[in-house]
């Protein structure tokens, strides 16, 4: 009997940390999620990486594929942290909410519009600009089937309390009128020093609020998740007092900023989390869970979550560049456009300036590696790197002489190896080889087969991930301007 209870146990172990695997894996923070037709659409926080706000699709809420972005340009009236974004479906019209920083000011929420999800979107431009900032949109009506627009002051980020408000929208959804008023504040001690990123759904005469609260961000981050409640859309709102119904289990911790939406009578809360064995490098990732409501008309999670029906690991993505459009999965800094052109099989980079150039795609585990296939240059170097921003990576680069290993912490480069190759005339393929997140190796070949190490000390790269965000693998090209450095291919393997 020991043993059956024993071998139960673990069956149960086994089957809760598979129910807990991502939806949608690798950096995807502050999700929403919303259904049309026979399609679900998924958007998610890029900061500063572009294209903008990107879009993902699923027929089941288990397996999603990317499907483009809310903005593949950037809005003229914003120049980064792309936060947020809310999308809502109503009389045909897809709209997404979403935050944004405006030029020589602060943060605000905007909107844009579209006949489908996959867009293209029109921006309406902002709709509310606090001194402090604005952020986390959600649309809602009232009793009387008034619009509302309910989001975040963000006084977190000069030490103040963050007040939810609320103020009705025209139809139009090009400007608030009437007056705000706030639901509630960051009053309660797991909260700490805010509340943010709400979702109000409706059930037996009440609106339920499910927000997030505390630090977001990284490897000290306390997110957690709590509910509120209302029996009139403006108040007043009580708080849950078994707060937060949502905190750290299992592989996963800091969960939050999610919304909520109902499939075949069952409820389902997409949020995102970091998982505890890759954390800040693989960034925020969704997870989908269902919630009941209470007797006593409140929430309550259950352990059921839905998952992809394929783990997906060890997997391998090639790009030859052999189409006409480049990948939807490779994305750049809003900071530092690249210009590129692609022609038979090859991306050839055009350098404009000092600053390194490159594409990036996201990781999804704390092991993996890339391989850049370059035709190396007499001047231009190209090659492979590990990306947190513009001003904190680590790449290996070649010419047709050497290869050089940089690394750029804060912009200041510093040089961690040179080494001579003869490659003029041949291809050259750069590896990186990432191992626990943080243990980094460059290596080089010929043929594409044989690689030989290119030994440097071990650098500490903890410090690339910025603090909202995750680290990409990628392409990168040096040189100065007027130079084009050009690659074949570049081959991810996530294991």
């Amino acid at each position: 009997m020991k043993s059956l209870s024993v071998n139960l146990l673990l069956l149960f172990l086994v089957q809760f940390v598979n129910a807990q695997r991502a939806a949608i894996r690798g950096d995807f923070p502050d999700p929403s999620v919303e259904k049309v037709g026979d399609t679900f659409y998924a958007a998610g926080t890029s900061s500063n990486w572009a294209p903008a706000l990107p879009i993902m699709k699923s027929k089941d809420l288990k397996n999603w594929q990317l499907a483009g972005s809310v903005f593949p340009d950037l809005t003229s009236w914003a120049d980064y942290y792309y936060w947020a974004p809310e999308l809502s479906y109503e009389n045909g019209k897809v709209y997404a909410y979403y935050t944004a920083h405006k030029k020589g000011g602060n943060l605000c929420v905007g909107v844009a519009s579209a006949d489908k999800p996959e867009g293209p979107f029109k921006d309406h431009g902002p709709l509310v600009c606090q001194e402090v900032g604005s952020i986390d949109a959600f649309p809602i009506r009232d009793e009387n089937n008034k619009l509302h627009l309910i989001w975040k002051e963000d006084g977190n980020s000069v030490g103040k309390p963050t007040p939810i408000w609320i103020q009705p929208m025209n139809e139009e959804r090009t400007a608030l009128t009437g007056e705000k008023k706030e639901l509630f504040r960051n009053d309660s001690p797991w909260e700490a020093n805010l509340v943010e990123g709400v979702s109000v759904i409706k059930n037996n005469g009440y609106y339920i609020a499910i927000y997030a609260a505390a630090g977001c961000c990284g490897s000290t981050c306390t997110y957690a998740t709590g509910v509120a409640r209302a029996k009139n859309l403006m108040g007043p709102w009580e708080k849950y007092d078994q707060n937060p119904i949502l905190a750290e289990q299992g592989d996963w911790m800091c969960p939050g900023h999610g919304t909520a939406i109902t499939v075949n009578g069952n409820n389902y809360f997409m949020y995102h989390a970091y998982a505890k064995s890759s954390n800040k490098y693989t960034g925020r990732e969704v997870l989908i869970r269902r919630f009941e409501f209470t007797d006593d008309n409140w929430i309550r999670f259950t352990n059921e979550y839905l998952s992809p029906t394929d783990d997906n690991l060890p997997y391998t993505a090639i790009d030859q560049f052999d189409k006409k459009k480049l990948d939807l999965h490779w994305s750049w800094s809003v900071f530092n456009k690249p210009e590129f052109e692609l022609k038979k099989g090859k991306i050839a980079m055009h350098i404009k300036d000092e600053r390194e150039a490159f594409i990036a795609r996201k990781i999804d585990s704390q092991n993996y590696e890339a391989t850049v296939e370059t035709i190396p240059g007499k001047n231009p170097k190209s090659g492979v790197a590990l990306i947190g921003d513009d001003r904190n990576l680590i790449y290996a680069a070649a010419k047709q002489d050497s290869i050089d290993i940089i690394l750029v912490k804060d912009g200041a480069r510093s040089s961690l190896g040179k080494f001579a190759v003869a490659a003029k005339g041949k291809h050259l393929f750069l590896k990186m080889v990432v191992k626990n997140n943080t243990d980094i190796g460059f290596s080089y070949s010929l043929n594409g087969k044989d690689f030989t190490s290119l030994k440097i000390a071990s650098p500490d790269i903890t410090y690339l991930p910025p603090w909202d965000r995750a680290v990409r693998a990628g392409i990168i090209a040096k040189g100065i301007q007027g130079d084009v450095a050009v690659v074949e291919s570049f081959v991810f393997q996530s294991q």
